[in-house]
């Protein structure tokens, strides 16, 4: 079973509008809302995929409980922890016009120092059950840039494999802990590691720096160029095979659960790069945000073209 962890969920709305016109009141054509959060996006496409999955982290109010019937009515378990405050809302316009997505996000509720105690024994009681652990987004007001860390280690202590998708402070933090697969974009590896450029060259050898500092895997996402990837068996690039893009909003999260059930299913480091990759073009070619048809999948994933660099 793969368990994710998204400590900032919200409610994502995706608006569709025909064109922004800033200061205008303008209709929207069509409204679709998923529960959101980086992991609960990782949390819909691995389940798409055929894995079990159970979804924890902190919710609270009536976006709450709405984000708890969405998972269920998707088939995913839930053991959230209640907060106080009300969770957030994050809304992303697609102007039709240009195909231009502009997201708005909320910053969420900040959470007490006891419901961050009470997470951890929920967090402890439900990593027994799990392979993998998926540790996503943000993090909510009030919750230190080390929780991360503090995640990890609980995890490796019970022997799981650990993915840690998040970005600033939290990653630094978090890599200190040495998790098994992160994911950086090209922006994020320039925080942690100086480049003289933004190459290929200079990408992959980040990659391997962060690989021999105690990481198991790190990918790097390029976007339409597709990806970087070292570890122990060598650096690998890959290329995004052509789908007709709707959403492209949710495509990392969804690459995050493809590595999850790579890792899950005991696939090879060339096969989980590959059904990672598949994962996040099929998803976008959906319209929801952190979605994938299985049959795109299906289809995606021999697509996948994968070469050999060198060694990490």
């Amino acid at each position: 079973m793969i368990l994710t962890v998204t400590l900032n969920a919200s409610v994502d709305k995706l608006y569709l509008v025909d064109r922004i016109e800033p200061g205008t009141v303008m209709r929207v054509k069509r409204v679709v809302n998923t529960a959101g959060g980086k992991g609960l996006n990782v949390s819909r496409v691995a389940s798409a995929a055929g894995e079990r999955v159970l979804a924890t982290g902190f919710i609270g109010g009536f976006a709450g409980e709405y984000i708890r019937a969405m998972l269920a009515r998707d088939g995913i378990q839930a053991r959230f922890v209640k907060i106080d405050g009300e969770t957030r809302s994050c809304v992303n316009v697609a102007d039709l016009s240009t195909g231009k997505h502009t997201e708005f996000l909320e910053p969420g509720a900040q959470v007490s120092a006891a419901k961050q105690e009470e997470f951890l024994e929920n967090y402890r009681a439900l990593l027994p059950g799990c392979s993998v652990a998926v540790l996503s987004g943000s993090l909510p007001g009030g919750v230190a840039p080390d929780f991360y860390g503090r995640l990890i280690a609980l995890a490796k202590e019970q022997g799981k494999k650990v993915i840690l998708d998040t970005s600033g402070e939290a990653l630094k933090r978090g890599i200190a802990f040495h998790p098994d697969l992160i994911k950086p974009n090209a922006d994020e590896i320039r925080q942690l590691v100086r480049l003289p450029d933004g190459s290929t060259e200079s990408l992959a050898r980040a990659a391997s720096q962060l690989y021999r500092s105690g990481i198991g895997t790190v990918v790097v996402s390029l976007g339409k160029k597709g990806s970087l990837a070292a570890g122990k068996e060598g650096v690998f690039l890959s290329d995004t095979p052509y789908v007709e893009v709707v959403n492209t909003v949710g495509c990392g999260d969804s690459m995050v659960a493809g590595f999850a059930v790579g890792f899950s299913r005991g696939y090879s480091f060339a096969e989980t790069l590959r059904f990672g990759v598949a994962a996040s073009a099929a998803n976008a070619a959906t319209l929801a945000t952190g979605s994938v048809r299985p049959e795109d999948l299906k289809r995606l994933r021999p697509l996948v073209n994968i070469r050999r660099l060198g060694d990490s």
